[in-house]
C-alpha cells in the first residue's frame, strides 16, 4: 500500500458570467489542481484568479489543455494532426504558465482534458506531439494520465515523469478504460464514488461496470470539480484517506 496519494480536481472552468463549481472551497481540500486554459472552459480572468487562489492555498497547479471546443466542453472528439496538437497544447500550457509565473509560482504538471485525454491514450502520434509540447513548455513538468495506453508508453520511452491517475467518480470498463459518458454507469453517485476512490488510492481492486474486478495503478485521484457532489466527495475522500493512514500531497 502506498504511503500517500495526490487528490486532484479539474478547476477554473467558469467562463464569463457563467460559473461552474466551487473552486475556492475545493482548493482547501485537494493537493493539486488542473486549471482550464480557455479552449474548453475558462477565460483569462478566471485563469488568473484560480491560479492565485491555488497558490495561496498551497495547491500544486497544473495546466488542463483541451481540444478547441467551448460549445462541447472539450468532450467531443475532432480530428487534429500531430503538428496542430503540438501547437494547441503548447499555446494553452504557456498561457497558464504565464499566470503562474506572474503570481510567483511554478507550474507543476499538465493533464489533458476530456476527449483529448482519451485520444492520447489511443494514438501514439498524438501522444508524442503532446509530450513534446509539454517538454517545450518546461523540462520538469509532470504529466498526469491513465495508467495504460500510448501516453504512458511515450512518457516512459522519453523518461518523462508520468503520474497514473484514477477517477473516484467515474465508472470503469473491464479493460481499465473509463465508461463513455454516453453510456450507463459512466458517473458514480456519492457513496459509490467515495468507496471507489478509497479503494483506488489504497491499491485495492474495484468493480468494473460489468462486475469484473480490476486494479488500476493510481498515484493521483481525480474528483471532477463540476459535479453536483464534488465538494462533498472531495472532503469525504480526504477524511477517508487520512483515516486509512495515507498522506495527501502532490507527487
Amino acid at each position: 500500500m502506498a504511503e500517500y496519494c495526490d487528490l486532484n480536481a479539474d478547476l477554473g472552468e467558469s467562463f464569463g458570467a457563467w460559473t461552474m463549481g466551487d473552486d475556492a472551497a475545493l482548493l482547501k481540500v485537494v493537493s493539486s489542481c488542473n486549471i482550464a486554459c480557455g479552449f474548453h472552459a475558462g477565460d483569462p480572468l478566471t485563469m488568473q484568479h484560480t491560479v492565485a487562489t491555488a497558490l495561496a492555498s498551497g495547491v500544486a497547479v497544473g495546466a488542463h489543455p483541451s481540444l478547441p471546443d467551448l460549445v462541447g466542453f472539450g468532450r467531443r472528439e475532432m480530428r487534429v494532426d500531430a503538428a496542430d496538437l503540438y501547437a494547441l497544447a503548447l499555446y494553452q500550457i504557456s498561457a497558464l504558465d504565464g499566470f503562474v509565473r506572474a503570481a510567483g509560482g511554478r507550474l507543476h504538471h499538465v493533464k489533458a482534458h476530456g476527449a483529448l485525454y482519451g485520444m492520447l491514450a489511443r494514438e501514439s502520434a498524438l501522444a508524442r506531439a503532446f509530450v513534446d509540447a509539454v517538454l517545450a513548455a518546461g523540462p520538469d513538468l509532470q504529466i498526469y494520465g491513465p495508467d495504460q495506453g500510448a501516453l504512458r508508453r511515450v512518457c516512459e520511452d522519453s523518461s518523462r515523469h508520468y503520474v497514473c491517475e484514477g477517477f473516484a467518480d467515474r465508472g470503469y470498463l473491464a479493460n481499465g478504460q473509463l465508461v463513455p459518458r454516453s453510456q450507463p454507469g459512466a458517473l458514480l453517485e456519492l457513496d459509490a464514488a467515495r468507496a471507489q476512490g478509497l479503494a483506488l488510492a489504497s491499491a485495492q481492486p474495484i468493480a468494473a461496470v460489468d462486475g469484473t474486478r480490476i486494479l488500476p495503478e493510481v498515484q493521483t485521484l481525480c474528483v471532477h470539480g463540476e459535479g453536483p457532489h464534488a465538494l462533498a466527495l472531495a472532503s469525504q475522500l480526504r477524511a477517508d484517506l487520512l483515516a486509512a493512514g495515507l498522506g495527501i500531497r502532490a507527487p
